[in-house]
């Protein structure tokens, strides 16, 4: 089953000529739903007899006319936080099991214009905040490496059924690693673009200057096409960026031969020390970027506890702001997590609050100037391999602290990719962050890399 599964790339190319049906593609990702998601629970609603349509739809499209783009016809699936129209939008919570929008959020009509075929709506933490929750009306979303284990969060549902090839690609969104944390527990490649390049509209608010939405998908070059679709100015969201938008697959294969790469050493071997498994991963890609031509330096910044303490901060106030008033009228119908979030966010003074607002500027200046004469740096995504679910910590957000939150503070494009498996088989993971808006760059060396590594040819067998 694992080795049927196509990317983007290559079913479009068989699309295209016409030796691969969109409604065949379509059923073989309906039949690996039917026989995984009772143990995955990537999906908390499937749109089987809609994706059906959309698949014949599509098809009678190309076989008149060609395919529009390479998205035509391709099964994706949707984080369920994102609007659909007529389709139920629950956030994974017992406020919202009845709500169903009137209309689609910008991406979900991007990806719709784009020809791709909605599976369904899948598995999120409640308002995409929190961890594995028990007492939420579907179950948390499982590792298909091993369903004992943790996907992260909280895009959870898109990195199990990316992984596991139930859709070739999915939304996440991003406020401190909901992207990045799912693709390196899974081993897929997950993008959170840089803060404004993709619209929020329509998308469930969790901290609203900190919030990315973003591509989720087996490799960076998924990834390219799915954000070429994505990317772009909407009016509907007050911090979109307008600007115009490269063609983000034209520099994949143009080598990275003088791409100078900067590793942040300090946050993954000194603030916060990776397990052998992952720093033998950095490593390895250090190498692998040097041997591809390009030139390694040393970045040094603050400690990434001044980073994870300020964006935290940041995240739980913004939250609490963003849930208000139903924490005022109906706490008791959010989850156990959710609920001391916002409670605790509640609690936050408007000083501190500032004052993270303030911190915040001068870790962004200082990260500008860091990378001035760079085009992307290195850290970790995760100190290691995924988790036992059961075994995440009731207060995971204060646990020593996380790679990932740094780039949402300063909203930088930061990319997670596959760099190894480590003593439990399981996946692990780098993170490239680039300048602002230059996500062809990230992508760039992210597919010179996967392409020089072979972990891009092992799939899970769940």
């Amino acid at each position: 089953m694992a080795a049927a599964i196509p990317t983007i790339a290559e079913a479009s190319r068989q699309i295209a000529a016409k030796k691969l049906s969109p409604v065949e593609l379509t059923r073989a990702c309906v039949e690996r739903v039917h026989a995984l998601d009772d143990r995955l629970h990537a999906f908390v609603h499937l749109t089987e007899e809609r994706a059906f349509a959309e698949a014949r739809a599509a098809e009678a499209l190309i076989m008149t006319r060609g395919p529009s783009g390479p998205l035509h016809g391709i099964p994706i699936g949707l984080k369920d936080i994102v609007d659909t129209k007529g389709i139920p939008t629950t956030c994974q919570s017992k406020l919202l099991q009845d709500n169903i929008p009137g209309r689609d959020a910008t991406c979900a009509e991007k990806l719709s214009a784009a020809g791709a075929v909605l599976m369904g709506k899948l598995t999120t933490h409640e308002f995409a905040d929190g961890g594995p929750s028990f007492d939420l009306p579907s179950p948390p979303a499982r590792n298909p490496w091993n369903t004992d284990h943790f996907t992260a969060g909280s895009s959870s549902g898109t990195g199990a059924a990316v992984a596991s090839g139930m859709i070739l690609c999915g939304i996440g969104t991003d406020t401190g690693g909901s992207i990045r944390g799912p693709a390196a527990y899974c081993g897929i490649a997950g993008l959170k673009p840089t803060y404004g390049l993709v619209s929020r509209a329509g998308v469930a608010p969790a901290a609203f200057s900190l919030d990315h939405i973003g591509p989720m998908a087996w490799n960076a070059e998924d990834c390219a096409i799915m954000l070429q679709a994505l990317a772009g100015h909407d009016p509907r969201d007050p911090a979109s960026a307008d600007r115009p938008i490269p063609d983000y697959a034209a520099v994949l294969g143009g080598g990275i031969k003088g791409a100078k790469i900067g590793v942040i050493h300090h946050f993954h071997e000194t603030d916060h020390k990776v397990a052998d498994s992952t720093q033998r991963g950095i490593d390895a890609a250090i190498a692998t970027f040097r041997d591809l031509g390009g030139e390694i330096r040393e970045v040094q910044l603050s400690p990434l506890q001044d980073w994870v303490a300020c964006g935290t901060l940041i995240s739980i106030v913004e939250r609490a702001t963003a849930y208000e008033e139903w924490a005022q009228t109906r706490l008791a119908d959010f989850g156990d997590r959710m609920r001391t979030r916002l409670m605790l966010g509640a609690f936050v003074s408007g000083v501190d609050y500032v004052q993270a607002v303030r911190r915040r500027r001068e870790l962004r200046a200082e990260l500008k100037a860091a990378m001035a004469d760079l085009d992307v740096v290195v850290t970790a995504v995760f100190p290691g391999e995924a988790p036992k679910i059961e075994a995440v910590p009731r207060w995971d957000t204060f646990q020593p602290p996380g790679f990932m939150m740094p780039f949402n503070v300063a909203g930088y494009p930061a990319m997670s990719i596959c760099s190894g498996f480590g003593a439990q088989g399981l996946p692990v993971a780098i993170q490239l962050v680039g300048k602002p808006f230059q996500e062809a760059t990230v992508l760039r060396i992210a597919d010179a890399f996967e392409k020089a590594t072979p972990f891009r040819n092992r799939r899970p067998s769940p």
